[in-house]
């Protein structure tokens, strides 16, 4: 998609204030749209909603809360207008922990954050949007292959895989576009917290072989265009060097 083809829209990330988000805050901006950034860390999202300039803004919110989330993405559309596009991103890594040593609650709010998050921004996000609105969620090659001391990463991940597809059956009828993004590894905070846990061989990789984060973030917007609707209610794989090609992210 060309710079500027986002004009008028008005894009909803959650877990805004790093990695991912952030990145897909920018490059949403820059082509136009109006971004509304969502996350528990408030001064970091206010901080960037000052950078991104174009009316975006700030909106906390923790989407392991039902009552939080809805409330945010309602305010972002009464305060825009309009929701276009929905990017549910928010994600933890941690409890990076073997299943018989992992502590209950800290496994069990993974799940909040990387599951029932998801669903929550749907369940929010799907009275909000008109025909040809966009939900797009991160997901993770973890949802479709068990690592060693990820069983709440891969599980959550798995969950939110089929959430999505389950959203694609119901809501496609009346226009809307839902799908995930698989980035592979990516050059991030969460890649240094895996990186420091010497757990399976992910943590082992070359920090070369990560892929740098304005990518997954380029990806995100491609989606949000026709040419993608081939992937409707299923997942672009940044591993697909013929993805890769077609976002225009390699010759």
């Amino acid at each position: 998609m060309e710079q500027g083809s986002m004009q008028g829209k008005v894009v909803a990330i959650t877990g805004a204030s790093r990695g991912i988000g952030a990145a897909a805050a920018r490059v949403f901006a820059q082509a136009g749209a109006r971004v509304a950034l969502l996350a528990r860390s408030a001064g970091a999202i206010e901080t960037l909603a000052a950078e991104l300039g174009g009316g975006a803004f700030a909106l906390h919110c923790d989407v392991a809360e039902w009552v939080q989330t809805e409330a945010a993405l309602q305010t972002a559309r009464n305060r825009a207008g309009r929701l276009d596009v929905l990017i549910n991103n928010a994600g933890v890594i941690d409890p990076i922990a073997r299943i018989a040593d992992a502590d209950p609650s800290a496994w069990g709010q993974a799940i909040d954050i990387n599951l029932k998050g998801v669903f929550h921004g749907l369940r929010a996000a799907l009275p909000l949007m008109d025909t040809g609105g966009t939900i797009i969620t991160i997901s993770s090659g973890a949802a479709h292959n068990a690592l060693e001391g990820w069983s709440a990463y891969c599980a959550s991940k798995a969950g939110a895989a089929m959430l999505t597809r389950a959203a694609h059956l119901e809501e496609s009828p009346r226009g809307l576009r839902i799908m995930g993004l698989s980035p592979g590894t990516v050059a991030t905070d969460m890649q240094v917290r895996i990186r420091d846990s010497g757990v399976n061989p992910v943590s082992q990789m070359d920090w070369q072989a990560h892929i740098p984060v304005d990518w997954p973030a380029r990806a995100l917007l491609w989606m949000c265009g026709p040419d993608a609707d081939d992937w409707l209610g299923r997942e672009v794989s940044l591993r697909d060097e013929a993805i890769r090609r077609r976002v225009g992210l390699i010759a």
